[in-house]
Protein backbone atom coordinates (compact mmCIF):
# COMPACT_ATOMS: atom_id res chain seq x y z
CA UNK A 1 0.00 0.00 0.00
CA UNK A 2 2.77 2.40 0.95
CA UNK A 3 4.57 1.59 -2.28
CA UNK A 4 1.47 2.40 -4.32
CA UNK A 5 1.21 5.79 -2.60
CA UNK A 6 4.91 6.64 -2.73
CA UNK A 7 5.34 5.80 -6.40
CA UNK A 8 3.04 8.57 -7.74
CA UNK A 9 4.50 10.97 -5.17
CA UNK A 10 8.01 10.23 -6.36
CA UNK A 11 6.93 10.53 -9.99
CA UNK A 12 5.31 13.89 -9.27
CA UNK A 13 8.35 15.15 -7.41
CA UNK A 14 10.58 14.12 -10.31
CA UNK A 15 8.33 15.92 -12.79
CA UNK A 16 8.32 19.02 -10.57
CA UNK A 17 12.11 18.95 -10.43
CA UNK A 18 12.31 18.71 -14.21
CA UNK A 19 9.87 21.60 -14.59
CA UNK A 20 11.85 23.67 -12.08
CA UNK A 21 15.06 22.91 -13.94
CA UNK A 22 13.47 23.95 -17.22
CA UNK A 23 12.19 27.14 -15.64
CA UNK A 24 15.68 27.93 -14.36
CA UNK A 25 17.37 27.23 -17.70
CA UNK A 26 18.90 30.44 -18.99
CA UNK A 27 20.56 31.49 -22.19
CA UNK A 28 22.99 34.40 -22.05
CA UNK A 29 23.69 36.03 -25.40
CA UNK A 30 26.92 38.05 -25.36
CA UNK A 31 26.64 40.96 -27.77
CA UNK A 32 29.57 43.17 -28.71
CA UNK A 33 28.65 46.69 -29.78
CA UNK A 34 30.72 48.84 -32.12
CA UNK A 35 30.27 51.69 -29.62
CA UNK A 36 31.47 52.52 -26.11
CA UNK A 37 29.16 51.72 -23.21
CA UNK A 38 28.25 55.41 -22.75
CA UNK A 39 26.66 55.78 -26.20
CA UNK A 40 22.94 56.51 -26.49
CA UNK A 41 22.55 53.56 -28.83
CA UNK A 42 23.84 51.26 -26.10
CA UNK A 43 21.37 52.76 -23.62
CA UNK A 44 18.53 51.83 -25.96
CA UNK A 45 20.08 48.42 -26.65
CA UNK A 46 20.03 47.74 -22.91
CA UNK A 47 16.33 48.68 -22.79
CA UNK A 48 15.72 46.13 -25.53
CA UNK A 49 17.68 43.54 -23.54
CA UNK A 50 15.64 44.31 -20.41
CA UNK A 51 12.40 43.88 -22.38
CA UNK A 52 13.53 40.47 -23.66
CA UNK A 53 14.44 39.39 -20.13
CA UNK A 54 11.03 40.46 -18.83
CA UNK A 55 9.13 38.80 -21.68
CA UNK A 56 10.99 35.50 -21.21
CA UNK A 57 10.85 35.57 -17.41
CA UNK A 58 14.63 35.75 -17.40
CA UNK A 59 15.31 32.74 -19.59
CA UNK A 60 17.08 34.91 -22.21
CA UNK A 61 19.61 37.47 -21.03
CA UNK A 62 21.77 39.78 -23.13
CA UNK A 63 25.23 40.78 -21.94
CA UNK A 64 26.28 43.97 -23.74
CA UNK A 65 30.01 44.33 -24.37
CA UNK A 66 31.60 47.63 -25.48
CA UNK A 67 33.52 48.01 -28.73
CA UNK A 68 36.75 46.05 -28.94
CA UNK A 69 36.01 43.70 -26.04
CA UNK A 70 36.58 40.56 -28.12
CA UNK A 71 37.22 41.64 -31.72
CA UNK A 72 37.75 44.87 -33.62
CA UNK A 73 34.81 46.91 -34.89
CA UNK A 74 35.29 45.82 -38.50
CA UNK A 75 35.41 42.14 -37.47
CA UNK A 76 32.09 42.24 -35.60
CA UNK A 77 29.86 40.57 -38.19
CA UNK A 78 32.47 37.93 -39.10
CA UNK A 79 32.87 37.11 -35.41
CA UNK A 80 29.11 36.61 -35.04
CA UNK A 81 29.07 34.43 -38.16
CA UNK A 82 31.93 32.28 -36.81
CA UNK A 83 30.45 32.05 -33.30
CA UNK A 84 33.33 33.90 -31.63
CA UNK A 85 30.66 36.15 -30.12
CA UNK A 86 26.96 35.34 -29.84
CA UNK A 87 25.81 38.66 -31.24
CA UNK A 88 26.84 42.04 -32.54
CA UNK A 89 25.35 45.52 -32.61
CA UNK A 90 26.15 47.97 -35.40
CA UNK A 91 24.74 49.63 -38.49
CA UNK A 92 24.19 47.29 -41.42
CA UNK A 93 25.77 49.68 -43.94
CA UNK A 94 29.05 48.92 -42.15
CA UNK A 95 28.95 45.63 -44.07
CA UNK A 96 28.39 47.17 -47.49
CA UNK A 97 31.70 45.64 -48.55
CA UNK A 98 30.15 42.20 -48.13
CA UNK A 99 27.03 43.12 -50.08
CA UNK A 100 26.01 46.51 -51.54
CA UNK A 101 22.36 46.01 -50.50
CA UNK A 102 23.45 46.38 -46.86
CA UNK A 103 23.57 50.12 -47.61
CA UNK A 104 19.85 50.17 -48.42
CA UNK A 105 18.99 48.83 -44.96
CA UNK A 106 21.59 50.53 -42.77
CA UNK A 107 21.68 53.95 -44.43
CA UNK A 108 19.71 54.26 -47.69
CA UNK A 109 21.62 57.18 -49.16
CA UNK A 110 19.61 60.39 -49.55
CA UNK A 111 16.42 58.63 -48.53
CA UNK A 112 17.10 55.94 -51.17
CA UNK A 113 16.76 58.75 -53.69
CA UNK A 114 12.96 58.49 -53.39
CA UNK A 115 12.14 60.63 -50.37
CA UNK A 116 12.14 58.08 -47.54
CA UNK A 117 12.58 59.58 -44.09
CA UNK A 118 12.96 57.45 -40.97
CA UNK A 119 9.21 56.95 -40.43
CA UNK A 120 8.50 56.21 -44.08
CA UNK A 121 11.39 53.74 -44.10
CA UNK A 122 9.92 52.03 -41.05
CA UNK A 123 6.57 51.76 -42.83
CA UNK A 124 8.31 50.11 -45.80
CA UNK A 125 10.22 47.79 -43.49
CA UNK A 126 7.21 46.62 -41.50
CA UNK A 127 4.44 46.64 -44.10
CA UNK A 128 5.96 47.26 -47.53
CA UNK A 129 8.05 44.11 -47.90
CA UNK A 130 11.26 45.43 -46.39
CA UNK A 131 11.54 42.93 -43.53
CA UNK A 132 11.27 39.96 -45.87
CA UNK A 133 14.09 41.36 -47.97
CA UNK A 134 16.12 42.14 -44.84
CA UNK A 135 15.79 38.52 -43.71
CA UNK A 136 17.17 37.43 -47.09
CA UNK A 137 20.15 39.78 -46.86
CA UNK A 138 22.15 37.49 -44.55
CA UNK A 139 21.89 34.56 -46.95
CA UNK A 140 22.91 36.89 -49.78
CA UNK A 141 25.96 37.82 -47.70
CA UNK A 142 26.65 34.17 -46.91
CA UNK A 143 26.70 34.65 -43.13
CA UNK A 144 25.08 32.53 -40.42
CA UNK A 145 23.20 35.43 -38.84
CA UNK A 146 19.69 36.36 -37.75
CA UNK A 147 19.21 40.14 -37.85
CA UNK A 148 16.85 42.45 -35.97
CA UNK A 149 16.46 46.12 -36.79
CA UNK A 150 16.26 48.06 -33.54
CA UNK A 151 16.99 51.77 -33.86
CA UNK A 152 15.91 53.86 -36.86
CA UNK A 153 16.98 57.50 -36.55
CA UNK A 154 17.30 60.49 -38.80
CA UNK A 155 17.78 62.77 -40.42
CA UNK A 156 21.36 63.06 -39.30
CA UNK A 157 23.05 66.42 -39.10
CA UNK A 158 25.32 67.48 -41.95
CA UNK A 159 27.94 68.02 -39.29
CA UNK A 160 30.45 70.25 -37.53
CA UNK A 161 32.72 72.82 -39.18
CA UNK A 162 35.54 75.13 -38.05
CA UNK A 163 34.02 78.11 -39.89
CA UNK A 164 30.72 78.74 -41.67
CA UNK A 165 30.54 77.28 -45.19
CA UNK A 166 28.77 79.36 -47.82
CA UNK A 167 28.91 76.84 -50.65
CA UNK A 168 30.27 73.47 -51.74
CA UNK A 169 33.45 75.26 -52.75
CA UNK A 170 34.08 75.97 -49.05
CA UNK A 171 33.15 72.39 -48.12
CA UNK A 172 35.63 70.94 -50.61
CA UNK A 173 38.52 72.70 -48.90
CA UNK A 174 38.07 70.58 -45.76
CA UNK A 175 39.01 67.05 -44.74
CA UNK A 176 35.72 65.64 -43.53
CA UNK A 177 34.87 62.60 -41.42
CA UNK A 178 32.07 60.83 -43.28
CA UNK A 179 30.37 57.45 -42.79
CA UNK A 180 31.71 54.36 -44.53
CA UNK A 181 30.08 52.75 -47.55
CA UNK A 182 27.97 54.34 -50.25
CA UNK A 183 27.19 57.42 -48.16
CA UNK A 184 30.83 58.39 -47.76
CA UNK A 185 31.66 57.46 -51.36
CA UNK A 186 29.11 60.02 -52.60
CA UNK A 187 31.01 62.74 -50.73
CA UNK A 188 34.18 61.69 -52.51
CA UNK A 189 32.28 61.78 -55.82
CA UNK A 190 31.47 65.47 -55.33
CA UNK A 191 35.05 66.35 -54.40
CA UNK A 192 34.92 66.28 -50.60
CA UNK A 193 37.96 64.69 -48.95
CA UNK A 194 35.93 62.10 -47.01
CA UNK A 195 37.62 60.06 -44.27
CA UNK A 196 35.86 57.15 -42.51
CA UNK A 197 36.63 56.46 -38.84
CA UNK A 198 34.90 55.25 -35.69
CA UNK A 199 33.04 57.64 -33.41
CA UNK A 200 35.64 57.48 -30.64
CA UNK A 201 38.42 58.44 -33.06
CA UNK A 202 36.80 61.63 -34.34
CA UNK A 203 37.57 64.08 -31.51
CA UNK A 204 41.27 63.09 -31.29
CA UNK A 205 41.51 63.45 -35.08
CA UNK A 206 39.96 66.92 -34.89
CA UNK A 207 42.29 67.94 -32.07
CA UNK A 208 45.34 66.72 -34.00
CA UNK A 209 44.22 68.36 -37.24
CA UNK A 210 44.01 65.03 -39.07
CA UNK A 211 40.53 66.11 -40.16
CA UNK A 212 38.97 69.57 -40.25
CA UNK A 213 35.24 68.85 -40.01
CA UNK A 214 33.07 65.89 -39.11
CA UNK A 215 29.67 64.28 -38.90
CA UNK A 216 28.55 61.53 -36.58
CA UNK A 217 24.84 61.66 -35.91
CA UNK A 218 22.73 64.14 -34.03
CA UNK A 219 23.04 66.66 -31.17
CA UNK A 220 23.01 64.17 -28.25
CA UNK A 221 25.45 61.55 -29.58
CA UNK A 222 27.65 64.29 -31.05
CA UNK A 223 27.82 66.12 -27.74
CA UNK A 224 28.68 62.88 -25.88
CA UNK A 225 31.74 62.54 -28.12
CA UNK A 226 32.60 66.19 -27.37
CA UNK A 227 32.86 67.71 -30.86
CA UNK A 228 31.68 71.04 -29.42
CA UNK A 229 35.02 71.33 -27.64
CA UNK A 230 36.76 71.89 -30.98
CA UNK A 231 34.13 73.01 -33.50
CA UNK A 232 31.37 75.57 -33.01
CA UNK A 233 29.53 75.73 -36.35
CA UNK A 234 26.79 73.13 -36.67
CA UNK A 235 24.57 72.27 -39.63
CA UNK A 236 21.49 70.17 -38.96
CA UNK A 237 20.20 69.67 -42.52
CA UNK A 238 21.90 66.88 -44.42
CA UNK A 239 20.98 64.35 -47.08
CA UNK A 240 23.61 61.70 -46.55
CA UNK A 241 21.76 59.79 -43.83
CA UNK A 242 18.15 60.88 -43.82
CA UNK A 243 17.58 57.38 -42.48
CA UNK A 244 20.10 55.33 -40.50
CA UNK A 245 19.36 52.09 -38.67
CA UNK A 246 21.26 50.31 -35.93
CA UNK A 247 20.57 46.62 -35.62
CA UNK A 248 21.36 43.43 -33.75
CA UNK A 249 22.97 40.33 -35.25
CA UNK A 250 22.62 36.97 -33.49
CA UNK A 251 24.58 33.90 -34.53
CA UNK A 252 22.18 31.63 -36.42
CA UNK A 253 22.95 28.55 -34.31
CA UNK A 254 22.43 30.51 -31.09
CA UNK A 255 19.12 31.84 -32.36
CA UNK A 256 17.94 28.41 -33.55
CA UNK A 257 18.70 27.05 -30.08
CA UNK A 258 16.06 29.29 -28.52
CA UNK A 259 12.47 28.19 -28.02
CA UNK A 260 9.75 29.59 -30.28
CA UNK A 261 8.48 31.68 -27.38
CA UNK A 262 11.94 33.13 -26.75
CA UNK A 263 12.36 33.93 -30.43
CA UNK A 264 8.98 35.66 -30.43
CA UNK A 265 9.97 37.67 -27.36
CA UNK A 266 13.03 38.99 -29.19
CA UNK A 267 10.88 39.93 -32.19
CA UNK A 268 8.34 41.74 -30.00
CA UNK A 269 11.05 43.59 -28.08
CA UNK A 270 12.71 44.58 -31.37
CA UNK A 271 9.44 46.02 -32.68
CA UNK A 272 9.03 47.97 -29.44
CA UNK A 273 12.58 49.27 -29.79
CA UNK A 274 11.81 50.70 -33.23
CA UNK A 275 9.31 53.06 -31.67
CA UNK A 276 11.04 53.68 -28.35
CA UNK A 277 14.35 54.63 -29.92
CA UNK A 278 12.75 57.33 -32.09
CA UNK A 279 10.83 58.74 -29.12
CA UNK A 280 14.00 58.75 -27.03
CA UNK A 281 16.01 60.51 -29.72
CA UNK A 282 13.59 63.39 -30.23
CA UNK A 283 13.63 64.27 -26.54
CA UNK A 284 17.35 63.69 -25.96
CA UNK A 285 18.42 65.56 -29.10
CA UNK A 286 16.17 68.47 -28.22
CA UNK A 287 17.75 68.81 -24.79
CA UNK A 288 21.24 68.43 -26.21
CA UNK A 289 20.76 71.06 -28.93
CA UNK A 290 19.44 73.52 -26.37
CA UNK A 291 22.48 72.88 -24.19
CA UNK A 292 24.93 73.16 -27.09
CA UNK A 293 23.60 76.51 -28.28
CA UNK A 294 23.00 78.05 -24.85
CA UNK A 295 25.99 76.79 -22.91
CA UNK A 296 28.76 75.84 -25.35
CA UNK A 297 28.76 78.64 -27.91
CA UNK A 298 27.56 76.42 -30.78
CA UNK A 299 26.06 78.31 -33.71
CA UNK A 300 23.41 76.77 -35.97
CA UNK A 301 23.52 77.45 -39.71
CA UNK A 302 21.47 76.56 -42.77
CA UNK A 303 23.13 74.16 -45.17
CA UNK A 304 24.16 75.75 -48.53
CA UNK A 305 21.66 75.05 -51.30
CA UNK A 306 24.21 73.64 -53.74
CA UNK A 307 24.97 70.83 -51.29
CA UNK A 308 21.51 69.34 -51.84
CA UNK A 309 21.66 69.36 -55.63
CA UNK A 310 25.21 68.04 -55.83
CA UNK A 311 24.83 65.34 -53.22
CA UNK A 312 21.48 64.12 -54.56
CA UNK A 313 22.94 63.81 -58.07
CA UNK A 314 25.86 61.76 -56.71
CA UNK A 315 23.50 59.60 -54.66
CA UNK A 316 21.27 58.80 -57.64
CA UNK A 317 24.27 57.91 -59.78
CA UNK A 318 25.61 55.63 -57.04
CA UNK A 319 22.24 53.89 -56.59
CA UNK A 320 21.80 53.34 -60.31
CA UNK A 321 25.31 51.93 -60.70
CA UNK A 322 24.86 49.50 -57.80
CA UNK A 323 21.47 48.37 -59.14
CA UNK A 324 23.00 47.68 -62.54
CA UNK A 325 25.75 45.55 -60.99
CA UNK A 326 23.85 43.54 -58.36
CA UNK A 327 20.51 41.79 -58.77
CA UNK A 328 19.52 41.71 -55.11
CA UNK A 329 20.42 45.38 -54.65
CA UNK A 330 18.19 46.18 -57.63
CA UNK A 331 15.35 44.14 -56.11
CA UNK A 332 15.55 45.93 -52.77
CA UNK A 333 15.79 49.37 -54.34
CA UNK A 334 12.86 48.62 -56.64
CA UNK A 335 10.81 47.63 -53.61
CA UNK A 336 11.65 50.97 -51.97
CA UNK A 337 10.76 52.84 -55.15
CA UNK A 338 7.44 51.01 -55.50
CA UNK A 339 6.60 51.80 -51.88
CA UNK A 340 7.61 55.45 -52.28
CA UNK A 341 5.37 55.96 -55.30
CA UNK A 342 2.38 55.16 -53.10
CA UNK A 343 3.39 56.47 -49.68
CA UNK A 344 5.68 59.47 -50.18
CA UNK A 345 3.17 61.81 -51.91
CA UNK A 346 0.94 61.51 -48.84
CA UNK A 347 3.69 61.52 -46.25
CA UNK A 348 5.70 64.40 -47.74
CA UNK A 349 2.59 66.58 -47.85
CA UNK A 350 1.70 65.74 -44.27
CA UNK A 351 5.25 66.35 -43.08
CA UNK A 352 5.31 69.76 -44.77
CA UNK A 353 2.37 70.76 -42.58
CA UNK A 354 4.13 69.37 -39.51
CA UNK A 355 7.38 71.17 -40.33
CA UNK A 356 5.60 74.48 -40.91
CA UNK A 357 3.74 74.08 -37.63
CA UNK A 358 6.97 73.44 -35.78
CA UNK A 359 8.77 76.31 -37.51
CA UNK A 360 5.97 78.71 -36.55
CA UNK A 361 6.49 77.74 -32.92
CA UNK A 362 10.27 78.16 -33.15
CA UNK A 363 9.82 81.58 -34.78
CA UNK A 364 7.49 82.64 -31.96
CA UNK A 365 10.18 81.69 -29.41
CA UNK A 366 12.66 83.96 -31.15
Amino acid sequence: MFKSILKPLATGACALALMTGAALAQTTIRVQSVLPATADEVTMLQEFADDVSALTDGSVQFEILPAGSVVGVQETLDAVDAGLIDGGFAWTHYWGGKHPAANLFGAPIAGAGVGLDNLAFLSWFQYGGGKELYDRLWDEMGVNVKGFMLQPVGPEALGWFPEPIESMADFRELRFRAPPGMVGAAYSDIGVAAVAMGGGDILPALEKGTIDAAEWCCPKPDSVFGFQKVLKHYYLQGLHQVVVNADLYINGDVYDGLTELEQKAIEVAANASLSKSMSYRIWENGKALKDLTENHGVQLHDTPEDYFTEYMAAARASLEAAAAENEFFAEVWQSQKDFAEVAVPFWAGAQTSNANLGKAFVDSME
